[in-house]
């Protein structure tokens, strides 16, 4: 016998239109993927404006176009501007997940001693770049002063006060020196992950007795394999980022070549988000940093290059 139909009613309506929400499960690959997304947006911008402003000039040369300029390169980089300076002020509480991981790391230490070392580096790295990138851009937004009264001049009058200029292209290179110091400790801690996956996969051999990986075995090796090669891809996408904006005079002459890293590990963090699984995370990696987001001034090598 077949059961009665519940009555319709307001409450049922309700929850089936407006809490349709509730049958979707919580995911936190969604929301590492929502910052991801922005910094492929950017990174991709950086990479289409150029080719914008190179076809206006084009078509200007063969009578294709009145102007050389390129509205909608003007456009797309005002976006990226809003995008860098977004993402900046998303982390402004930065240094709160640092703690939160240095504490971790000491209750829960990796496997080795060699591990525990170069993140307790990478941890004290990002204690320094953090504050750094958020003085940074306090000072190039105008939001605080660059001048300052010095702390041992406390208790001093206004008129004997002693005067500290903060440097804001100087205070830029520190911060992402800071953040390189991270990304080079980091091929270190790859090279102990590789270390340790190659034992992985000889113990889970030996185990069998010479006998072949489970179906379940050659999958969760597959997929840690997979993390590590994605890992090293990010890395090496940061690595002439960080050293690039590291160095007064830059290492590029044409922002092409930033996009084309920065896109590199923009898009390789966007596909480990898709296949996040619940495999231990590496710590935490810093996010595009200050490179994003520092004005044309951080980079006298290059006038008006916005990064």
């Amino acid at each position: 016998m077949s059961r009665p139909a519940k009555p319709v009613t307001a409450a049922r309506l309700n929850d089936a239109i407006l809490g349709c929400f509730s049958r979707v499960p919580p995911s936190e690959t969604v929301n590492h993927l929502v910052s991801k997304l922005f910094m492929v947006i950017q990174y991709t911008i950086k990479l289409l404006a150029p080719f914008l402003r190179l076809r206006a000039r084009v078509q200007h040369k063969y009578g294709l176009r009145s102007t050389p300029d390129s509205a909608g390169a003007n456009a797309y980089e005002k976006l990226g501007s809003a995008i860098g300076n977004s993402r900046t002020m998303w982390r402004i509480w930065g240094l709160l997940p640092i703690f939160q991981w240095l504490i971790s790391l000491e209750r829960s230490p990796p496997a080795t001693r060699t591990l525990l070392t170069i993140e307790r580096l990478q941890g004290w790295s990002m204690l320094a770049y953090y504050p750094l990138e958020h003085l940074y851009f306090l000072l190039s937004h105008n939001i605080i002063s660059s001048t300052i009264t010095s702390p041992l001049s406390f208790f001093s009058s206004s008129k004997t006060a002693k005067k500290l200029k903060l440097n804001a292209n100087k205070i830029s290179l520190w911060s992402t020196r800071f953040w390189a110091l991270y990304v080079f400790l980091h091929f270190a801690h790859l090279v102990e992950d590789r270390k340790l996956l190659i034992q992985r996969h000889k113990a889970l051999k030996m185990s069998k007795g010479g006998a072949g990986l489970t179906k379940e075995e050659k999958k969760e090796m597959g997929e840690r394999w997979d993390a590590f090669w994605s890992e090293v891809v990010i890395n090496l996408g940061y690595l002439p980022l960080t050293i690039h904006w590291s160095l007064e005079k830059g290492l590029f002459k044409n922002d092409v070549w930033v996009g084309m890293f920065g896109l590199v590990a923009a898009v390789t963090s966007f596909r480990t988000g898709w296949k996040a699984t619940a495999l231990p995370p590496p710590p935490p990696t810093p996010p595009a940093a200050a490179a994003e987001e520092k004005k044309e001034e951080s980079s006298p090598s290059a006038p008006g290059y916005e990064l």
